[in-house]
């Protein structure tokens, strides 16, 4: 009952939601960079939204499947295939004993996503899965996926019926995830608390210019390049609180946009914040493509999420029903 890394990817590691209530002791939120793609991949595969996933970079690691069970794979598009024949994304698929599943090149977005049927057997660490790499906590281990490790699954899934003797089949449903109305290369934002501190013509660069996410990003920060942005202020922020989604203004002009590893307070200025509902979205540029930021009202912002919860809420239930009814024949 478990998969074994059969080479490593260059940054694969145990993700979930999150780990919350604890930023006030210095700890992180984590989690995965696109929660809602791994939320989705558990939905189709009949878990919990909030067990764990493998979050994969790429070039991602090569899985040895040492069980039958039933995975799903979302978010970006690493072309993944099972034995060398390509499968599609955000559909279940029912995998044999000793198949591999590999990723052959990237189609589009960021990081990639794959759940097992019931979940990995692993240890929370303050009530989360996720993988803390500065403290060396939480997932497997506290690191990052290397050759030969083993995870284990939560519990067997007989699915010897259904394969007979396929190495695998694809579900026939798949997943619906175009709920929001988003352009891909506009980022909704909120004001910051120091917005202000921006000159009037670097407020109008801001909203008027392309921003470049370069090489140099990570889970910590998305850093920006664009035209050069002026404070008119002169004095230093005391480190205030900062969150995913931050963007902070960097003594040179540019920006970075803080993300699920970011540190839990900062002294830079907060010009702005993304909207809850488009992190995944903005999660998934890559280094090289261009963004711009548009404003939201915090009343609009919040009226987006329910709306991507709601979504969510009948993607979840369409997939148990459907799940469920496919196991029963």
């Amino acid at each position: 009952m478990s998969l074994t890394v059969i080479k490593p990817g260059i940054l694969d590691s145990i993700q979930d939601g999150g780990r919350f209530g604890y930023q006030y002791l210095g700890v992180n939120r984590g989690g995965a960079m696109d929660a809602y793609s791994a939320e989705v991949v558990n939905m189709l595969v009949g878990n919990n939204n909030d067990e764990a996933v493998i979050e994969m970079h790429f070039p991602a690691a090569a899985y040895l499947f040492r069980q039958e069970t039933i995975i799903a794979v979302g978010g970006a598009d690493f072309i993944p295939s099972i034995n060398g024949e390509e499968i599609p994304l955000w559909h279940p698929v029912i995998i044999s004993k000793n198949s591999i599943l590999q990723f052959q090149n990237i189609r589009k977005g960021a990081q990639c996503y794959l759940a097992v049927r019931g979940g990995f057997d692993m240890t929370k660490w303050l009530g989360s899965y996720s993988t803390n790499l500065k403290a060396g906590v939480g997932g497997f281990g506290g690191r990052n996926l290397q050759k030969d490790d083993i995870l284990h699954f939560k519990k067997p899934e007989c699915c010897s019926k259904f394969l007979s003797e396929k190495e695998f089949i694809v579900l026939p449903w798949q997943a619906d995830i175009k709920w929001n109305p988003f352009p891909s290369e506009i980022i909704s934002i909120v004001r910051g608390h120091e917005w202000d501190w921006l000159n009037k013509n670097s407020q109008k660069d801001f909203l008027n210019s392309s921003f470049t996410v370069t090489v140099s990003s990570d889970r910590m920060g998305y850093r920006l390049h664009g035209t050069a942005l002026v404070s008119d202020k002169k004095t230093e922020l005391i480190s205030s609180a900062v969150s995913f989604g931050t963007l902070q203004l960097l003594p040179d002009g540019q920006l970075i946009v803080l993300m699920a590893d970011h540190q839990t307070a900062g002294g830079y200025p907060r010009i702005g914040h993304v909207i809850s509902a488009q992190l995944s979205q903005f999660a998934q540029v890559r280094p090289g493509e261009k963004i711009q930021f548009s404003f939201k009202e915090t009343g609009d912002a919040e009226y987006l999420l329910s709306q991507q919860k709601h979504h969510l809420l009948q993607l979840q239930n369409a997939c148990k029903f459907r799940l469920d009814e496919f196991l029963k024949s």
